[in-house]
């Protein structure tokens, strides 16, 4: 078998230690600050320090990351807890191999272990048929965040 035919092997954990929440952020400096030109200071919040961060790692090393947040105040139109995933990042040579599929899959997961009747995100444009894909439905007009054309997306949460 040839290299470009063998899968990635990916495993999901969730941060657990400062120094793997540096990695998580290390990703984000990549794709979102070298990448896309985002600010830092935009990239870069309060919510890092109480946030849900997962890494994906191939072969010992980490190649995405994800974040969920617990948000204060739920979409008006729905009632209960609810959550808002970001910071989702896959460095480029691992993109298109369903990682981020598996951070969204987790971050997903453990909104359901913390009751969250659904989920919002900010998507941007060149990612909403990932999201789409699974299960998210955009809400509201395009905007401008960091300069990158996004629309919210929401997904309501079995159970």
């Amino acid at each position: 078998m040839s290299d470009a035919s063998e899968a990635v092997t990916v495993t999901i954990a969730r941060v657990k230690n400062e120094a793997e929440l540096l990695q998580a952020l290390a990703i984000r400096e990549v794709v979102f600050i070298e990448e896309q030109h985002v600010p830092e200071s935009m990239d870069r919040d309060t919510e890092d320090a109480t946030a849900f961060h997962v890494l994906a790692f191939s072969v010992g090393h980490a190649i995405g990351t994800g974040r969920l947040v617990t948000l204060t105040k739920a979409p008006a139109e729905f009632a209960g807890k609810w959550g808002q995933i970001g910071r989702m990042a896959v460095l480029q040579s691992y993109r298109k191999s369903g990682v981020g599929g598996l951070l969204l899959a987790e971050l997903e997961a453990e909104a359901g272990r913390q009751h969250m009747r659904g989920i919002r995100m900010h998507a941007q444009l060149s990612a909403l048929s990932f999201y789409r894909r699974h299960g998210y439905t955009a809400v509201g007009p395009v905007f401008v965040e960091a300069g990158i054309d996004h629309l919210e997306m929401r997904k309501l949460l079995e159970g």
